[in-house]
């Protein structure tokens, strides 16, 4: 069999690619093997671009309305890249038993980044050691 097909290869003047291993028999195809690599690179290529890169925006407990603006209009730039976004708010000391002013904070955060561009919130905001974090991505 395997003989059968490497002669009908070489009869197309094409190449005998294997494409898994995993079963028995392995799966094969007849076809060109640069248009075979090419096909893979570019396969591999779309897979990335969906992913994305994590962003970090970092707030401040005492941050006020336009630095919040600012970094809005920044995460913004992010999120037309097709970015996710990881939102933190370290906490210190005393800020750490504050968690609802914290939450406020982060909320207004949200509300004005929602106004620029819509969001899909991939992971709540949960607490850490250091603070609250939460990931979001363009709806």
């Amino acid at each position: 069999m395997r003989e059968k097909a490497i002669q009908l290869a070489k009869e197309r003047n094409l190449d005998l690619i294997q494409v898994t291993e995993k079963v028995t028999p392995p799966v094969c195809k007849i076809m060109d093997y640069g248009k075979y690599l090419y096909q893979l690179s570019k396969k591999e290529k779309s897979l990335k671009q969906k992913g994305g890169e994590i962003k970090g925006v970092r707030l401040s407990f005492r941050i006020s309305q336009h630095d919040m603006e600012i970094k809005a209009q920044k995460a913004k730039e992010f999120l037309e890249k097709g970015n996710k976004i990881r939102i933190e708010m370290v906490l210190k000391g005393r800020e750490r038993s504050l968690l609802d002013f914290a939450k406020i904070k982060i909320n207004q955060f949200l509300d004005i980044l929602n106004k620029l561009t819509p969001l899909k919130i991939e992971r709540d905001l949960k607490k850490e050691f250091r603070g609250l974090t939460m990931i979001i991505s363009k709806l």
